[in-house]
């Protein structure tokens, strides 16, 4: 296993979530699998897209709800940058940042990097699974947070506290159910210590 292949979100109504995906920017670029696998509160991930500039970030925030999603963080300078974090109507979670502060060019609705960050129970435990399973450590902030190298794939994977993650996106951490959330890779199927569950990328289609 060297990195995430495909990401796919189990959606209720895939049709609705692709109308929403397609008007967000990002229908290229998600996976959607029909699922009534019940799941309350926080599902314990949260998908950031980093872009270019401020004006890019308000691009995608308003894109997004425009389309129906709900606003945990308005978009708002930080001492990291700039961002902001909505949800979806299928429920999962976007952030979208930047570390730039001033715009440099008209906005656009495209992404430079998306990050699948994941919610731990205990951060070390979870980053001694996946390196046991062939992931690189690309940065490592002791128990608070890992992401690993993302070598071709379209996304990247990092971990965080799943209290620091739920705090960093404005919502309680407290969640039941499913995750509503597969994860494609070359090394077959498994679930990891927070319940994440991984299948061969080729199992990985779009309905």
């Amino acid at each position: 296993m060297t990195s995430i292949q495909s990401l796919t979100l189990e959606v209720a109504d895939t049709a609705a979530a692709d109308r929403f995906y397609t008007a967000f920017g990002l229908g290229a670029h998600v996976r959607l699998r029909a699922s009534e696998a019940p799941a309350t509160g926080f599902r314990g991930f949260a998908l950031s897209l980093t872009v270019s500039q401020p004006a890019t970030v308000d691009a995608f925030i308003g894109a997004a709800l425009d389309a129906g999603a709900t606003p945990l963080k308005p978009a708002a300078k930080s001492f990291w940058g700039y961002g902001g974090v909505v949800q979806a109507p299928d429920g999962t979670i976007w952030k979208v940042a930047t570390s730039q502060k001033k715009d440099t060019g008209p906005a656009t609705q495209q992404f430079d990097e998306m990050v699948l960050l994941l919610g731990a129970a205990d951060v070390a435990a979870s980053r001694r699974f996946y390196v046991d399973r062939g992931l690189v450590v690309a940065k490592s902030f002791g128990r608070k947070y890992v992401e690993f190298a993302s070598a071709s794939s379209p996304v990247k994977l990092a971990l965080y506290g799943r209290r620091a993650l739920a705090k960093d996106v404005g919502v309680p951490m407290d969640g039941t159910g499913s995750h509503r959330l597969m994860l494609g890779c070359d090394a077959g199927s498994f679930t990891d210590p927070d319940g994440f569950a991984w299948e061969a990328a080729s199992l990985a289609t779009t309905p």
